[in-house]
């Protein structure tokens, strides 16, 4: 969508070229910014990731035991 403003004051431009230069953004990305934040609609990327189980392991002897078996090296096959 394609959204033109008229008719800004400078002291807005002003700040918003400021604040794009300042975060190395163009205008329209910054006035972007500034309309979600002040909407309150603030789009989080789509994270990608495992991030949301971090830290969330909990330790189990039956799969600790299991985890182990599969790491041992049977020598029988190594010949």
């Amino acid at each position: 969508m394609t959204l033109t403003l008229t008719h800004l004051p400078k002291e807005v431009d002003d700040a918003l070229r400021l604040r794009a230069q300042a975060q190395g953004k163009s205008v329209d990305e910054v006035a972007l910014d500034l309309i979600r934040e002040g909407l309150a609609t603030t789009a989080l990327p789509k994270r990608r990731d495992l991030s949301e189980f971090a830290g969330s392991w909990v330790s189990d002897p039956e799969v600790e035991a299991a985890l182990w078996d599969q790491d041992r090296i049977d020598p029988e096959m190594w010949r």
